[in-house]
């Protein structure tokens, strides 16, 4: 069977145009802060993770825009993209079981750096359209947990008041269209709403039916055997 993302990647998308449109503003209010230019990739090596729709969406358009060789060389990316992820979490996991600060880990991690296995030789991005909400807001202020963050690029002054993008809103609404994909497709793993990935990993995943748990169907045909 295959399954019809189509009405959750359209919630998706009108999440990413009002999400430009904020962008843009913000922009328009402070054009002489924001330094987002053609080849400038300080943001394709922040570290990030996706909800499950954010990341079923960029699979897609990677599983339509990439085929053959130049598919090859990009997963071979997102593998070594991948085990670099996986290096800075377990050594964050490591400190926290140690009895470090979750905050002080937070902000550790803020400062790490891998490359984004979309980022190609030519320092742009191979899937701009269709880049992660993160990636659209890096450039002006953002806060998330409580944290605040600019892009060290720009020219936002710390202890100056911006217009600052609430990450946490954004990530909530993330979550319920999450939520309300793995609901319409009857996944017997509804805490999979509650997964997030880096985008490496979401580029090697086969989200198949096995993966997302759809159900055989035998609890729609014992609802009908209960009606009659």
């Amino acid at each position: 069977m295959e399954i019809d993302f189509t009405p959750f990647f359209k919630k998706y998308e009108d999440l990413v145009v009002s999400t430009g449109a904020v962008f843009e503003k913000v922009k328009k209010e402070f054009p002489e802060c924001v330094k987002c230019k053609v080849e400038c990739s300080d943001c394709c090596h922040a570290l990030f993770d996706l909800s499950l729709i954010e990341a079923l969406y960029i699979n897609n358009q990677f599983n339509r825009l990439f085929k053959d060789k130049k598919r090859e060389q990009l997963v071979v990316k997102a593998n070594r993209a991948d085990r670099a992820v996986h290096k800075v979490k377990k050594k964050a996991y490591n400190d926290l079981q140690a009895g470090k600060k979750e905050d002080d880990i937070m902000q550790a991690m803020s400062k790490e750096r891998v490359r984004c296995p979309l980022l190609n030789e030519k320092e742009v991005c191979d899937m701009y359209e269709y880049r992660p909400i993160t990636c659209r807001l890096y450039g002006i202020p953002t806060a998330i947990g409580g944290f605040a963050h600019t892009c060290g690029k720009s020219g936002f002054v710390s202890g100056k008041e911006y217009s600052t993008v609430n990450l946490d809103i954004i990530h909530n609404r993330l979550y319920k269209i999450s939520v309300e994909l793995i609901k319409a497709v009857n996944s017997k793993h509804l805490q999979m709403a509650d997964l997030f990935v880096p985008l490496s990993m979401a580029l090697l995943t086969d989200y198949d039916e096995a993966y997302l748990g759809i159900r055989t169907g035998k609890k729609s045909d014992t609802a009908d055997k209960d009606k009659d």
